[in-house]
């Protein structure tokens, strides 16, 4: 339980501070949904335009929307995903008969992690989706839903749906976060390794994990945005008096309504703000991770 406890109180300490890109990045992904470059207004140009006019419409404050679900999905999803890495890590069953780190068992590990993570924490997520999309009449894209508070919103669409109704579109997080944790977690694991074994830092020094997980940042928004994209669409989605999606019928529709109407750049939309909140997201999570354990565990047990 302790690995589980130090993976959530490090997602925590990472989340609240990323959550600003984060309701950037959401607005972006689903700007001119489903529409060709062109036929709609864009109210957000890049992510530091984005970042301005979300201030200046919607307060300073509209900057951490959905902050209470996004930190209680970081407890939940990460604190599994980073505990169950862990404990796999420390089995031994990612190793090597020499008893180094082999990549594609991390990656294995990263994925497993990430699927269990995701698949538990994704009601909070689509709730989290749901607010930070709420926005000013004025600049708002996608479906608005309006939710007054997270517990208002998870006891309509139980009271309505059911159990169905909150993992809905879970196959979406589920798989954006199985990419994103096995790029991660398994760069992070190896590239990590390398740079202790380089000797480049002194021992201990914080600059290893922060040097690692900025690296790894790069390469989990290049591999993870298309299915960020395609989890943001189908968690805001309209839904009918039955609870399915109005635009789409899961993941793969997903896909190809975006690719159709959008291009293949439609599933790279926000993808400097995935990097502008992955780069840092990562390096805070992994870093203060990093750090927790070193506290708790000693140094010499890292």
């Amino acid at each position: 339980m302790t690995e589980y406890a130090l993976g959530a109180l490090a997602a925590c300490g990472a989340g609240f501070f990323s959550n600003p890109i984060e309701v950037v990045k959401t607005r972006l992904q689903l700007q001119g949904e489903l529409k060709a470059r062109g036929h709609y207004q864009r109210h957000y140009r890049n992510p530091f335009q984005a970042f301005y006019a979300i201030a200046k419409k919607d307060g300073i404050l509209g900057l951490q929307k959905g902050l209470g679900p996004a930190l209680v999905y970081q407890s939940i999803m990460n604190g599994i995903r980073l505990g169950t890495y862990q404990v796999l890590l420390n089995s031994g069953i990612t190793r090597d008969k020499d008893g180094n780190q082999n990549g594609l068992k991390c990656v294995a590990a990263g994925c497993f992690s990430g699927m269990c993570g995701a698949f538990t924490g994704s009601p909070i997520y689509m709730i989290k989706t749901h607010m930070q999309a709420q926005a000013s009449s004025t600049i708002a894209v996608g479906y608005q839903h309006n939710h007054i508070s997270s517990y208002q919103a998870l006891r309509d669409i139980y009271s309505k749906f059911g159990i169905r109704g909150l993992w809905r579109g879970a196959s979406g997080t589920v798989t954006r976060t199985m990419v994103g944790s096995g790029v991660q977690l398994s760069t992070f694991t190896v590239i990590r390794g390398k740079i202790v074994s380089l000797d480049i830092f002194s021992s201990g020094s914080v600059l290893v994990p922060i040097s690692a997980s900025f690296v790894s940042g790069i390469l989990v928004s290049l591999c993870m945005t298309p299915f960020d994209v395609v989890s943001t669409r189908l968690f805001n989605q309209a839904v009918d008096s039955s609870g399915r999606g109005q635009y789409y019928n899961g993941l793969l529709d997903c896909f190809i309504k975006t690719v159709r109407k959008e291009g293949v750049l439609g599933l790279y939309k926000g993808l400097a703000a995935s990097y502008l909140r992955l780069g840092p997201h990562t390096a805070l999570s992994l870093v203060f991770w990093d750090r927790l354990r070193r506290l708790y565990h000693g140094k010499e047990n890292i």
